[in-house]
């Protein structure tokens, strides 16, 4: 569901784009203001997409409509915090008006990337709020979205060292569709793992009182 989320939401935030550059003229567009008002939109809309397919299977267990809103909400702060920080490391990078060495383009990019796996602890810490409600020692997750960015990070660096072996004139579309099928797997496979070793706290009653 996971990565069924993943898609739909995608195709849906890229149609809302498409439909906003349509309606909106181009000078409208061009302005900072508006153009990061229709990426918003957008984001806003695939988290709802990506809360409400986990919630279609976490209601099981756990209230959908709080899962459905924590993980929106959740995705979409840690989203615009990673976002924030990584424009910010860059702006620094920018600031220095000149090519950056070797060694300062792999500072910078292991600060934008630690800045993206830290922001997964926003999503871990909406759920977790919904999680404890049900779940006993659940404090682990607040950092399990995290280890779920590393993968994701660890997987695209990877894609990146061996582009050079896939054809030039499919490259970009394959590596593209592999980063967001990696992506999409490894955000429902890791959470999933988790949520299967939790215990609710039904069960943690009853096994105290056997």
């Amino acid at each position: 569901m996971t990565v069924l989320g993943w898609v739909v939401g995608g195709i849906a935030s890229i149609a809302i784009e498409k439909i906003l550059g349509e309606i909106l003229s181009p000078e409208i567009l061009q302005q900072p203001r508006w153009n990061a008002f229709g990426r918003y939109i957008s984001t806003c809309v695939f988290a709802l997409i990506y809360g409400i397919d986990q919630a279609l299977v976490v209601r099981q267990y756990t209230s959908g409509w709080l899962w459905m809103i924590a993980t929106s909400l959740g995705w979409l702060v840690s989203t615009n915090v990673s976002t924030a920080w990584i424009d910010y490391i860059s702006s620094i990078a920018a600031s220095l008006n000149r090519t950056l060495t070797f060694q300062e383009a792999v500072i910078f990019g292991i600060l934008s990337t630690t800045a993206y796996i830290l922001s997964g602890i926003w999503l871990g810490l909406f759920q977790w709020l919904v999680l404890r409600r049900y779940a006993s020692g659940a404090w682990w997750w607040n950092f399990l979205p995290s280890v779920s960015f590393l993968l994701i990070s660890f997987v695209v660096g990877l894609l990146s060292f061996v582009q050079d072996f896939i054809p030039a004139p499919s490259r970009d579309r394959v590596v593209y569709l592999s980063g967001q099928g990696f992506t999409a797997i490894i955000l429902g496979i890791i959470p999933a793992i988790g949520f299967c070793t939790l215990k609710t706290k039904h069960r943690i009653q009853i096994d105290e009182d056997d």
